[in-house]
């Protein structure tokens, strides 16, 4: 299914953002980076440099003179830009993109990156089915290249594996109120007989600050066997010592 994602730079400035780019699609499984009219040209010693482990994607890349050639084997294009333009054109949140991209399975999506100093041009944008908007603060709201990327691939990636990460994770039931009413039962004991409650006038509000304690947790059957266990290991402990 990833193989159906492509990113496009369109005109990068700095070689190591091409690099660092690389990488980040790396990281999350994407293969499939074209770059249109680099300013520095292209292969760029810059972009080996910070792209780390991930120069093999380097070697693949394919390079455009202009962004509509760039975007004609894409079913669907997607613009970034972290501010609102004028031009007619929905924009769109990355919750929203994530869920028209899983309704749009069996399409190829071309998702384009603007230049680091003014972003994509009009014209650009006007090549793409929406524009996704990525929050970031009213005060800064400029991102590197290769940090915007980065937040679209994890979106992605996680959309992709949601189903699979629920799978895989085991949620191991919660104990009942009787098991930890029995664990509380066991503890009351011990603390008991070492005269934890001194002065006795003193045991309800401190039952009761224990009892908030555990009540409010939620723990599984292992945990409460776990403090079980510590709490009698020390009880012993303590009767060797005695």
């Amino acid at each position: 299914m990833k193989n159906k994602f492509g990113f496009v730079l369109i005109r990068p400035q700095l070689g190591q953002n091409i690099g660092s780019c690389a990488r980040a699609l790396k990281n999350f499984g994407f293969s499939k980076l074209s770059i249109v009219n680099p300013r520095d040209g292209w292969p760029n010693y810059k972009a080996r440099m910070t792209s780390v482990g991930a120069y093999d994607m380097l070697k693949k890349v394919k390079v455009y003179k202009n962004t509509i050639d760039s975007i004609k084997n894409f079913d669907l294009v997607f613009s970034t830009t972290a501010r609102k333009r004028n031009i007619n054109k929905k924009n769109i949140s990355i919750s929203t993109f994530i869920k028209t991209i899983n309704l749009k399975k069996n399409l190829n999506i071309g998702i384009l990156f603007g230049p680091e100093a003014s972003g994509l041009s009009n014209e650009d944008l006007s090549y793409s089915n929406a524009i996704i908007q990525i929050p970031t603060s009213k005060n800064f709201s400029s991102m590197n290249l290769s940090h915007s990327m980065t937040i679209i691939c994890y979106e992605i990636f996680r959309s992709i594996h949601a189903a699979k990460f629920k799978k895989e994770k085991k949620t191991l039931k919660i104990s009942s109120k009787k098991t930890i009413y029995r664990l509380l039962k066991h503890l009351t004991n011990l603390l008991d007989k070492k005269n934890f409650f001194s002065p006795k006038e003193k045991k309800e509000a401190m039952m009761l600050n224990i009892n908030n304690l555990f009540y409010r947790f939620e723990p599984n059957d292992k945990e409460v066997r776990i403090l079980a266990s510590i709490i009698s290991s020390l009880s012993k402990k303590n009767r060797k010592h005695n």
